[in-house]
C-alpha cells in the first residue's frame, strides 16, 4: 500500500475531529512514534478511531455511493441482486448489472454494455489506476488496509506505554482489539479478492509501511484466523473487571454501545470470534466442494458461536454523522424510499414467502414501478420500496425486525457476526451432514426471533432440497443487508448458473415470473490497480489477476 498507507495513519485523525465532541474523541498522531500514541488515554482513543480510519474515511470518496457501508458494502448487495441501481457514480450500476435477463416472452436484455460483461467492464474500465475514485474495486482493499494498518500501530505501542490500575488487563484488551480487527480486515480482503498482503508492520517502521509480496486468497483467510485465535488466546485470560470495561467502553463510541452493541465479556467476544471463523469457512468454498470436515467444523465453531443474549459488534449512526450518517451511511439508508441511490430488488422481495410479518413491515408496493434509465441496466427495475420505519407514521410493528430507520441511531448495523448468522450457518451445516430436522428447527428459530410470523417448516417432512430452499430464501431475509448475499450467490454457483423462475420486469414495467437472469460476475475480484501500480508483486508473489473470464 505505497501510497495508501503513507496517508492512512495521518487520515483517521484529520477529516472527523472537528466533528467528534463526547465520542471518538482521539488524539492526533500522524505515525507509530507519535508521543500521543505514548499514553494510555491517546493510545484508546487511538483504537476508538479504527471506526472512522476502518469505514469512513479513505483517500478517495464518491458522495453518492458514500462510505464503507454504503459504497464497499453496497457493491456486494448488488451483486447479491438484493438490490439495483441506475446510479453510474463509479460505475455501481455495472459492479451489479446481469449479463442479461432472459423475460417469460423470451425478449433477452442484455447489459447495457454488451458485448462487453460485468467481468470485462472491471477489467477494462473500472480497475485501472486512472480511473482515480471511480474504480470500485478499490474502496473495500483501502478501508480494510487502513483498519490492518491502524491494528498494527496499536501493537507496535501498546507495551511500551504505562498504563494505571489493571495494567496487564488494559494492554490485553487493547492487543485483542488489534488483532480482531486484523483478523476482520484479513477476512474481508481474502473474501473478495483474489490476492492480498499480509502486513504486520506499522506505517512508519518501514519506508512505505507495505511490501510487495502478495500472497492467494486463502493465505489471507489463514492469516485472518491466525490473528482471530491472537485475540482469542488473549480474552482467554481476561476476566470482565473493571478496567476491562473501562478500557472497552473507552474503545467502543457509547452510540455503538445500545441494542445488541455493547460492552462484550471476553466469553462473548471469543463467541464472536468463532463464528467469524465459521464464516470465513463457509462463504470461501463452494457447496458442491465442501467436505464433512469443513461442515463438522462449521459445527463446532457455532456451538461455540455467539448466543441470543450476546452482545455483537454494532453500527449506530448520530445526528452529526460521526461514525454513520443517518440517511446516506449505509445501505438500507440509501436504499429508503422511492428517490434514493439502490432500488429493491424484486428477486428479494420474491424470497418472501406469504404471510411473512418481516415483508409487511418493512416494504411497500409503488403506485407505479421504478423503470429509471434504461440505458444504465438490466435488473434494477422495481414495485417496491423499503420504507422507512422511524418516521412518524410508519413506525410499523416492535415485535418485527426493522430493516430500515433513518432516524439518527434508529438503525441497528451489524459490523461482524450475529447470532442470527451463526444460528443459520449451523443450521446449514447440519443439512448437510444428516440431521434436516435439527438444520430447519434453527431456520425457525431465526424466523421467530425477527418477528416473521411464519408456520414452523420443522416436523413438517421436507426433503433435503426442500429443507435447503428454506435455508436459501432465510439466509438473503434473515441476514438482509448484512453484506453475504453475494458471498453465498458465489458458493452456491449462482453467479454461473443464474437464477431461474425469477421475477423481472420488462422496460414497459410488465412483470416476468418465470425469467431467467444471467449474472456471469467475477467471484474474487482482482488486486484493484491503484494497488499494484504503486506497489508492484515482487518477486515469488502469487497471481494478482483472477483467471477467470
Amino acid at each position: 500500500m505505497k501510497r495508501l498507507k503513507i496517508w492512512a495513519v495521518a487520515l483517521v485523525f484529520t477529516g472527523f475531529l472537528a466533528a467528534c465532541k463526547e465520542d471518538l474523541n482521539v488524539q492526533n498522531p500522524n505515525q507509530p512514534s507519535s508521543p500521543a500514541l505514548k499514553t494510555e488515554t491517546g493510545l484508546i482513543s487511538f483504537g476508538q478511531g479504527f471506526y472512522i480510519t476502518g469505514f469512513k474515511d479513505v483517500k478517495y470518496y464518491d458522495g453518492v455511493p458514500g462510505y464503507f457501508w454504503s459504497g464497499a458494502i453496497g457493491n456486494h448487495e448488488l451483486m447479491g441482486d438484493v438490490i439495483g441501481t441506475d446510479i453510474a457514480n463509479i460505475f455501481i450500476n455495472q459492479i451489479g448489472c446481469p449479463d442479461a435477463v432472459t423475460l417469460d416472452d423470451g425478449t433477452v436484455l442484455p447489459n447495457p454494455n454488451s458485448p462487453s460483461k460485468q467481468i470485462d467492464f472491471i477489467r477494462i474500465t473500472a480497475n485501472v489506476n486512472s480511473t482515480g475514485y471511480q474504480n470500485s474495486t478499490y474502496y473495500e482493499w483501502a478501508y480494510m488496509y487502513n483498519l490492518n494498518n491502524a491494528a498494527n500501530t496499536i501493537l507496535t505501542n501498546v507495551d511500551a506505554v504505562p498504563f494505571t490500575g489493571e495494567a496487564d488487563t488494559k494492554k490485553g484488551v487493547l492487543k485483542a482489539w488489534a488483532y480482531w480487527w486484523k483478523g476482520y480486515a484479513y477476512s474481508r480482503i481474502g473474501s473478495i479478492y483474489y490476492a492480498g498482503i499480509i502486513n504486520n508492520l506499522a506505517n512508519g517502521e518501514t519506508l512505505n509501511g507495505t511490501n510487495g509480496t502478495y500472497v492467494a486468497k486463502e493465505a489471507m483467510i489463514a492469516e485472518a484466523n491466525k490473528n482471530f485465535d491472537e485475540a482469542f488466546k488473549i480474552l482467554g485470560g481476561l476476566t470482565a473487571s473493571a478496567d476491562y470495561t473501562a478500557a472497552m467502553q473507552g474503545l467502543i463510541p457509547n452510540f455503538n454501545r445500545v441494542g445488541k452493541g455493547g460492552v462484550l465479556t471476553p466469553a462473548m467476544w471469543q463467541r464472536n470470534i468463532n463464528t467469524m471463523k465459521a464464516r470465513n469457512i463457509l462463504v470461501n468454498n463452494r457447496v458442491s466442494a465442501m467436505t464433512a470436515a469443513q461442515w463438522n467444523e462449521i459445527l463446532t465453531l457455532t456451538n461455540a458461536g455467539i448466543l441470543a443474549t450476546d452482545f455483537v459488534f454494532t453500527g449506530r449512526s448520530n445526528a452529526t454523522g460521526d461514525f454513520l450518517s443517518p440517511t446516506t451511511g449505509t445501505v438500507s439508508g440509501k436504499t429508503t424510499g422511492s428517490n434514493n441511490t439502490y432500488k429493491i430488488s424484486e428477486r428479494l422481495i420474491q424470497d418472501f414467502k406469504p404471510g411473512d410479518l418481516r415483508f409487511t413491515n418493512n416494504f411497500k408496493q409503488r403506485a407505479s414501478a421504478y423503470i429509471g434509465e434504461t440505458s444504465r441496466g438490466n435488473a434494477f427495475f422495481t414495485r417496491f420500496d423499503l420504507v422507512n420505519r422511524g418516521a412518524a407514521g410508519s413506525e410499523g410493528s416492535a415485535s418485527v425486525i426493522t430493516f430500515s430507520n433513518t432516524n439518527a441511531g434508529g438503525y441497528e448495523l451489524y459490523l461482524a457476526s450475529s447470532y442470527e448468522e451463526n444460528q443459520l450457518m449451523k443450521a446449514e451445516a447440519l443439512l448437510y451432514t444428516g440431521k434436516i430436522e435439527d438444520g430447519l428447527a434453527l431456520i425457525d428459530e431465526v424466523r421467530k426471533a425477527q418477528g416473521a410470523g411464519l408456520a414452523a417448516v420443522a416436523g413438517t417432512g421436507l426433503t433435503l432440497e426442500a429443507a435447503k430452499e428454506e435455508l436459501r430464501r432465510e439466509r438473503r431475509i434473515g441476514l438482509l443487508f448484512r453484506a453475504l448475499a453475494f458471498y453465498d450467490a458465489r458458493r452456491w454457483g449462482v453467479l454461473e448458473t443464474g437464477r431461474s423462475n425469477a421475477v423481472a420486469l420488462s422496460r414497459t414495467g410488465a412483470v416476468s415470473t418465470k425469467a431467467k437472469l444471467t449474472y456471469g460476475f467475477l467471484d474474487y475480484w482482482d488486486v484493484p490497480d491503484n494497488e499494484l501500480v504503486y506497489n508492484p508483486p515482487a518477486s515469488g508473489s502469487a497471481p494478482t489477476t483472477n483467471p477467470k473470464k
